[in-house]
């Protein structure tokens, strides 16, 4: 019942608010006739029928096409429909598009600093990773990293999913050996961490990775969070599911909006986008949150999935080979080296804070 009533609260609470800015709209449209219409064309690197990860877009669109009064408008496209996921950074740029959903991460190829604004291996959980984009220099930084390297867009942090699995596979592993020619799809840095341990790593998009499981061609997977890899079918074909996410222990997603399109919009449109962003940062950390419990358990009760947690051992070893990329990284990359320098800085003056606040895991049970 007090679960039901706080729902209730928190609906009324966005409903409230959105009121509230198109009221604000409409009285700012009444003094300045000439405000300019936006049609937002916007491909989404996942689809937008995935639990927060996929909806999370769509409910930034509601948001942003009611707090405008109309004056923004967006058509949103699933993976494929427009361009392919990987080309949305590219096409953003340079006005093919208007902008796009995905995950900096992409990028990594043109930009290596971009995995640091995805997800950070043993990096800090979401509300201090926000801390740091929204009150140290993680924004700054952000942009600036976009900027540097020649793209025409606005980037927007926009949904924040919860702690990941630490992927699905078909046989156990249980020990360093058994990750030796294992072929994973799997992201970003931690990605690295496994290729220094013998693995075969790919990163596809999501909709690729079912079929080459099903079909033999991967071993194993990770893509993220268990409501989303099990509406994604992962249990049928890998019956191990691991954790920690020592890789990903909070996944940051990305709006890109062309830099012209937003500086043509006015102050008010364009407090619009941001306010909207926000909002839905609160939204998806809240839902990806409270989705997962009941499907951890529903996939062993009624799937089969066998849970398994990475031993002490496993971990020490995944976090050492982690030091190692990071200090290769760093020397290969300026940036890189002075975003993750900027990173650790900021985690160091949260952790007097840190280390003595939060109750151990599981003890409010």
């Amino acid at each position: 019942m007090k679960k039901m009533r706080f729902k209730r609260m928190w609906v009324a609470l966005m409903l409230c608010g959105i009121f509230l800015s198109s009221s604000f709209a409409g009285s700012v449209l009444a003094a300045d006739e000439k405000e300019k219409k936006f049609l937002l064309k916007i491909p989404t690197a996942f689809s937008t029928a995935l639990p927060t990860l996929g909806d999370s877009i769509v409910k930034f669109k509601e948001f942003v096409e009611v707090a405008s009064d109309g004056t923004i408008k967006i058509k949103l496209y699933d993976p494929g429909k427009l361009i392919p996921a990987f080309e949305i950074l590219d096409a953003a740029s340079s006005g093919k598009i208007s902008g796009g959903y995905w995950v900096s991460g992409y990028a990594a190829g043109k930009i290596k600093a971009s995995e640091l604004f995805t997800a950070i291996p043993f990096g800090q959980g979401i509300p201090y990773y926000l801390g740091w984009l929204y009150h140290g220099n993680g924004g700054k930084l952000y942009q600036e990293m976009y900027d540097q390297a020649g793209y025409k867009v606005k980037v927007f942090p926009l949904a924040f999913l919860a702690p990941e699995t630490a992927g699905w596979f078909s046989k156990e592993i249980n020990s360093p050996g058994d990750l030796k020619g294992l072929k994973i799809r799997f992201f970003g840095l931690g990605g690295k961490v496994l290729s220094k341990l013998g693995a075969s790593v790919t990163t596809i998009p999501g909709g690729e990775i079912f079929p080459s499981l099903e079909k033999g061609a991967l071993d194993a997977t990770e893509f993220s969070t268990p409501a989303i890899d099990t509406k994604l079918g992962f249990y049928k074909v890998a019956k191990y599911n691991y954790f920690p996410s020592w890789h990903q222990p909070m996944t940051h997603c990305e709006l890109l909006i062309n830099r012209e399109i937003f500086d043509a919009m006015s102050p008010r449109q364009q407090a619009v986008m941001t306010i909207s962003a926000m909002a839905v940062n609160t939204y998806s950390v809240a839902k990806s949150h409270a989705e997962q419990g009941v499907v951890v358990e529903e996939n062993v009760t009624k799937h089969g999935t066998v849970n398994k947690v990475w031993s002490p051992e496993m971990l020490a070893l995944f976090k050492e080979k982690f030091k190692e990329v990071m200090a290769e990284e760093s020397a290969s990359d300026p940036f890189f080296k002075k975003v993750w320098d900027d990173y650790q800085a900021y985690s160091a003056s949260t952790a007097p804070y840190e280390s003595v606040a939060h109750l151990p895991t599981g003890s409010g049970n």
